[in-house]
């Protein structure tokens, strides 16, 4: 592991605004390691003179901020930004072969405050095509024969193959856990709408969330801090009580990725953890129908324009997806979307229930899959994003020879703050070292 980008991130971000750690120091060892490891993962867009823009961009950030005591938060951290953000001087394409001035637009919010934090823009990663299933050519840096999943393929990569510290995404069903917990890294997706969605281009805004990419939960939960509206420091000394899901949702899990997760609750129970194991989603097939109804007709209005003039260059699973969103009536729509929000009442009433503190489950079905045709099922996910709760991947550590798998851990309705706080809690009571 190279011996700065592999600090723990505290450290790292501590010793770049002090200047213990120069950025140009740093940006030689990240330039090195992406020399030598990109070229087989495809994480990030293909960029000319990438780490010629970036060292002109960390020397104003040094003229900027020359005292270390007056230095923002995420001072000369290179962040990776998904390819449907709108970033100024970078084409946005969202992974397709559509005209990059077609989403032409102001900067994402959520850039902006990145930057305005002192990140700097390490450049575009690589997504699905406009951030549902037509895979790109990112592999996982665990096995080049496997998929990342996705839709945020390229950031969960880059994070994974520390090529940067931190990295953007969305999750529209479960592209950011899912990659997150194939790639082996943390991912955190905020309650819905708690991270400004303006300048991302839209899959169905109804369900998406911007969230990000760390190798710990401290990397994320910075980032939330400075990306989250109203974020408040939370106090979490007490151990919560964690719920387990049980019934239909939970076997939709492999039987690798049961075994797995209840190996997890096994440790967690033996480190002084309470589980309460609770059936619920009972109508899971109707949650299932429902999230796709509000996906498919909501992709459809997005891409109406577009889908119009540019529909033979799109990927056939964006094909059928909004022509089957196409015949969805306003009314199918409208119940669909009023079934979220009773998801969302009917979670929280039985947390209260039951003295349930955090929901526990696997972040996907089971390890990555091989091939890149597929980018996996986001099965796992799909309850969670639908009602908007919260939710981490956490990895848990596999045996050398194993691809990785992760925990997912889902909070209440925005206490996103005491969800990570938590994280932070379970990452060392699992004992994983990022």
């Amino acid at each position: 592991m190279n011996e700065i980008s592999g600090q723990p991130f505290l450290s790292l971000a501590n010793n770049l605004r002090s200047g213990e750690i120069s950025i140009d120091e740093y940006l030689e060892e990240l330039e090195s390691n992406f020399q030598k490891t990109e070229p087989s993962i495809h994480s990030f867009v293909p960029e000319e003179n990438r780490f010629q823009r970036i060292r002109q961009d960390a020397q104003g950030l040094v003229s900027k901020y020359p005292q270390p005591l007056s230095r923002p938060p995420l001072f000369g951290l290179p962040i990776g930004i998904k390819d449907i953000f709108r970033v100024d001087g970078f084409d946005t394409r969202a992974g397709s072969e559509l005209p990059a001035n077609t989403f032409e637009g102001a900067e994402a919010r959520s850039v902006s405050i990145l930057k305005s934090a002192g990140a700097l823009i390490m450049g575009k990663t690589i997504t699905t095509e406009f951030a549902y299933f037509g895979p790109g050519p990112t592999r996982n840096p665990h096995n080049l024969e496997h998929t990342p999943g996705g839709s945020s393929s390229g950031s969960a990569a880059a994070v994974a193959a520390r090529l940067c510290p931190i990295a953007t995404g969305t999750q529209t069903i479960g592209s950011i856990v899912r990659p997150a917990s194939f790639c082996g890294v943390v991912g955190y997706k905020p309650s819905y709408d708690r991270i400004t969605r303006s300048g991302v281009i839209p899959l169905a805004p109804s369900l998406d969330h911007v969230g990000v990419f760390g190798n710990d939960v401290a990397s994320v939960e910075l980032a939330a801090s400075v990306l989250c509206r109203d974020w408040q420091l939370a106090v979490t000394e007490m151990k919560p009580v964690l719920g387990v899901p049980e019934g239909e949702y939970l076997e939709r899990a492999t039987p690798e990725g049961r075994m797995h997760f209840e190996n997890t609750c096994q440790k967690l129970e033996s480190n002084g953890y309470l589980i309460r194991r609770v059936r619920e989603f009972n109508d899971f097939d109707a949650i299932v129908e429902r999230h796709r109804m509000i996906l498919a007709a909501e992709a459809a209005q997005v891409h109406a324009q577009w889908f119009a003039e540019y529909g033979y260059l799109y990927h056939k699973t964006m094909v059928d997806l909004i022509e089957t969103g196409r015949d969805i009536s306003v009314g199918e729509l409208a119940e669909s979307l009023n079934g979220r929000l009773d998801l969302r009442r009917q979670m929280t009433e039985e947390m209260d229930r039951y003295g349930v503190d955090l929901w526990i489950c696997p972040s996907a079905p089971g390890p990555a899959p091989r091939g890149l045709a597929s980018t996996g099922d986001p099965v796992m996910n799909l309850p969670w994003t639908h009602c908007g709760l919260p939710a981490v991947n956490l990895p848990v550590d596999q045996p050398m020879d194993s691809l990785p798998m992760g925990l997912q851990i889902v909070g209440r309705w925005y206490e996103d703050e005491a969800l990570l706080e938590w994280s932070v809690q379970l990452e060392m009571s699992l004992g994983r070292e990022a």
